[in-house]
């Protein structure tokens, strides 16, 4: 569909290269840098994402031909002028990371060794404590936190300079830290950088590539369940920077079925008595996820589902004493291919029982990396259109998001869709559609 000339995008044009910056360039990352050279060169399609074959309605429904690709209603960045960088504890480059995460053909990899040999981790940002169960060599020294943080920042201007980038985003793609809970040294810029001074044990090491990113305006995506940039004083400074942030945690496998199918039940009105789900998976998140400080954080994130899309308090007869659990096993043999199995005990009329059984086989980093791809360039489309802070349109892509003070996060996939698509057409200066009235015709 050809835009107007009278349309006001909000958005600038997408010129020049953007830089896409990740912490952790183990199995997700590879794959999705793999997944874009690969696009890139006609040798695969960009399933999943939908800044590349999503498509939106632009209008009414008694129009013909008004359901244009998002990337013609809005300027999303061309994927032929991105560069890749990050930061890992190990020193592989790109192909040897791929081969080593085993999650993509060797044959379609060995098409692509030239370009991801070329791509080299950054020293990381580490501490062992945090993530018990890795360990590697390449890693970043410094007396204090503030002194890695801007060593991660000088690394940052070194990398743009040297690929030539005129803007940046960064995606955390590492692993899932220890539960640590909001305390005094997350809750202003002043107190969250002192404690940086004093090398708090509060801040992980996601924290600092936060903290480094968002202080030079670089948008932040926070794809695992640690805090990351889900604490006031970061999100103060994404206001102070103008700087668009989202988070956290990917959503992928099992919690992607949950808010499908929770949804459709809770909108026939169905009795959920019991939610059972646990998962095998093999790759380096199911060895990090075995220590129970680490499981934690991710449990915590997946619990939050049902609960806010249920609303068992406004539906006690229905949903008020449903129980819900959580599993995570690490089982070496299954490698990248997560299975997630679901045991959902119902009743309906008259309080009948029924079950749902679910068996999800899964492949854990080909449904991430769409979801990197376009947090990286929905993000950089928002700093285009000057919005900052935290960006709850994006939400459809996370497991626990991120919402403003004194608002609930949405889990329901189809708000958060309706809610994606909206954003689109606002910043596209489209109709917005709200299902009521002539633009549901």
């Amino acid at each position: 569909m050809a835009k107007k000339s009278t349309k006001n995008v909000l958005a600038a044009p997408a010129k020049g290269k953007l830089g896409i910056l990740m912490p952790g360039m183990g199995a997700v990352a590879t794959t999705f840098m793999a997944g874009v050279l690969a696009v890139n060169k006609n040798l695969a399609q960009p399933i999943g994402s939908l800044s590349q074959m999503g498509r939106i309605r632009i209008g009414k429904r008694t129009n013909k031909n008004n359901q244009p690709l998002m990337k013609d209603v809005v300027p999303i960045q061309d994927l032929k002028k991105v560069a890749f960088g990050g930061w890992d504890i190990f020193r592989d480059n790109m192909y040897e990371a791929a081969v080593h995460a085993d999650v993509l053909d060797i044959n379609l990899l060995n098409k692509l060794k030239a370009p991801l040999s070329k791509i080299k981790p950054m020293k990381a940002v580490f501490d062992k404590q945090y993530v018990k169960k890795l360990d590697g060599p390449h890693v970043k020294k410094g007396k204090t936190k503030m002194d890695l943080a801007k060593a991660v920042m000088a690394d940052i201007k070194k990398f743009k300079k040297e690929n030539k980038c005129d803007r940046l985003v960064m995606v955390w793609c590492g692993s899932t830290e220890i539960y640590i809970e909001e305390s005094a040294v997350h809750k202003t810029i002043a107190a969250f950088e002192k404690g940086l001074e004093k090398n708090s044990k509060l801040i992980a090491p996601s924290m600092i590539y936060a903290y480094a990113a968002i202080k030079m305006g670089i948008p932040y995506a926070n794809g695992a369940p640690n805090l990351s940039c889900d604490v006031p004083a970061l999100v103060d400074l994404a206001k102070e920077t103008q700087t668009p942030i989202a988070g956290k945690d990917f959503k992928t496998g099992q919690t992607l079925m949950k808010t499908i199918l929770a949804p459709g039940l809770k909108a026939r009105a169905l009795k959920i008595d019991g939610w059972f789900s646990t998962n095998i998976l093999g790759n380096r998140d199911g060895e990090v996820l075995d220590d129970p400080d680490n499981f934690k954080t991710k449990e915590v994130s997946k619990l939050g589902v049902l609960e806010q899309i249920l609303e068992p308090k406004l539906y006690p007869e229905l949903y008020k004493d449903f129980y819900h659990k959580v599993r995570i096993n690490y089982y070496p043999p299954r490698g990248d291919n997560k299975e997630g199995w679901d045991n959902i005990d119902i009743a309906g009329w008259l309080n009948y029982p029924m079950q749902i059984k679910i068996d999800f086989l899964c492949r854990d980093s080909i449904l991430a990396a769409p979801i990197v791809l376009d947090l990286a360039l929905f993000l950089d489309l928002a700093k285009r259109s000057n919005m900052s802070g935290i960006q709850e349109w994006l939400s459809f892509y996370l497991k626990s998001p991120q919402a403003p003070a004194g608002r609930y996060p949405i889990h329901d996939i189809f708000k958060q869709l309706h809610k994606l698509e909206n954003t689109i057409r606002h910043i596209g200066d489209e109709d917005l559609i709200t299902h009521l009235g002539l633009d549901y015709e």
